[in-house]
């Protein structure tokens, strides 16, 4: 007797699954490998192989004194871990913002954290104003950066509070209207600075990782694998999200304390990778969407998928940026030369097979 439908149902529906987790591991090995080549590019000129050499006896604790294993470790070694986790955390918590939001034009940043980040190292540099005055230097510039990207996600959540119905678009529109007053308030500042502080505010806005040390890594890894746990245990509740709100309501979901939890943690996330690297654009915007045409909206997958996804396409870009020039370009310039192009691309063949 030949098998019934549901029976012929099943096999295909976790072959299908297994696909999508292979599709998943394939991306983030690629990812890894990508970014190893972090370890011989570079201004210092340093064989192939014997970089990779080096690295090996580094994590084996065999370090020695001289400038090849400086380069190697001190250098190379960081930024390897900061395009991995810095990318995984801004694809997930892009699509985040996308399922949570309904917006396929959500991204990390579209509540304003970068503004914010951006003009708390502005008063930092060009004012030498700190909001902790006795933390100064780098420090307290990145504490500037953190605390004050973390406001537009409290404007939201105090205006949110106050109204009943305050749904994704209003929430959106506050984060857009704390955008461009931060902005304006940076714009304000930055034609008080000298030449050589607007330099410095200039080249943090375009999202570097050349400063990442390992004092700093311990933050960027905390940060992605905090932010991929807990969105992937409420992967149900951001699938009934992206959907309908009164679908949700109707299973007994808090709509609108999900959305707002969601939009906090993503905040703290983001805010977490802004203030050590400055803003890298279209990483959180483009990973999820490239996943979302691949393997669907799910959010079981899709939010591995884009931190997998998020950190190929960062490690990619910055391999990009350290060859581009003798010394090496800011990434977020390089995500955005190829991020904008592929997003206009993706919204035109694909936005309506994935969004609607």
């Amino acid at each position: 007797m030949g098998l019934t439908e549901k029976d012929d149902f099943l096999p295909k529906y976790h072959g299908i699954q297994r696909k999508k987790w292979i599709i998943i591991a394939a991306v983030a090995v690629a990812a890894l490998l990508v970014s190893l080549l972090e370890i011989p590019l570079g201004p210092y000129i340093i064989d192939f192989f014997h970089s990779y050499e080096v690295f090996i006896n580094c994590i084996m604790g065999h370090i020695e004194d001289n400038t090849d294993y400086y380069v190697v470790w001190q250098r190379s070694a960081p930024r390897l871990v900061s395009v991995l986790t810095c990318g995984a955390t801004l694809g997930v918590c892009g699509a985040v913002m996308q399922s949570s939001l309904k917006n396929p034009l959500a991204d990390p940043y579209i509540t304003g954290i970068s503004s914010g980040a951006n003009l708390g190292v502005s008063l930092a540099i060009i004012s030498g104003t700190f909001i902790i005055p006795w933390i100064t230097g780098d420090l307290g510039l990145i504490i500037n950066a953190f605390i004050l990207a973390l406001i537009p996600a409290f404007v939201i959540v105090s205006v949110s509070s106050l109204r009943r119905d305050a749904g994704p678009t209003t929430m959106i529109l506050i984060g857009i209207a704390v955008m461009y007053l931060f902005t304006a308030c940076t714009t304000m500042l930055k034609l008080t600075a000298s030449t050589d502080t607007y330099a410095q505010v200039f080249a943090w806005s375009l999202g570097t990782l050349g400063s990442v040390t390992w004092e700093i890594v311990p933050f960027l890894v905390g940060a992605a694998i905090i932010s991929i746990v807990i969105f992937y245990l409420i992967h149900a509740q951001l699938n009934l999200l992206s959907n309908n709100d009164a679908l949700a309501k109707a299973t007994g979901l808090n709509v609108k304390y999900v959305r707002l939890f969601s939009i906090c943690m993503v905040s703290l996330a983001t805010a977490t990778v802004v203030c050590f690297t400055g803003t890298i654009g279209f990483v959180g915007l483009v990973a999820p969407h490239v996943m979302r045409v691949i393997i669907g909206s799910d959010n079981r997958f899709l939010i591995p998928a884009s931190a997998a996804a998020g950190a190929f396409m960062l490690a990619a870009a910055d391999c990009i940026a350290i060859e581009t020039t003798p010394t090496g370009l800011p990434v977020g310039v390089i995500t955005s030369l190829v991020g904008g192009p592929l997003f206009i691309y993706l919204l035109i063949k694909h936005h309506k097979q994935t969004w609607n």
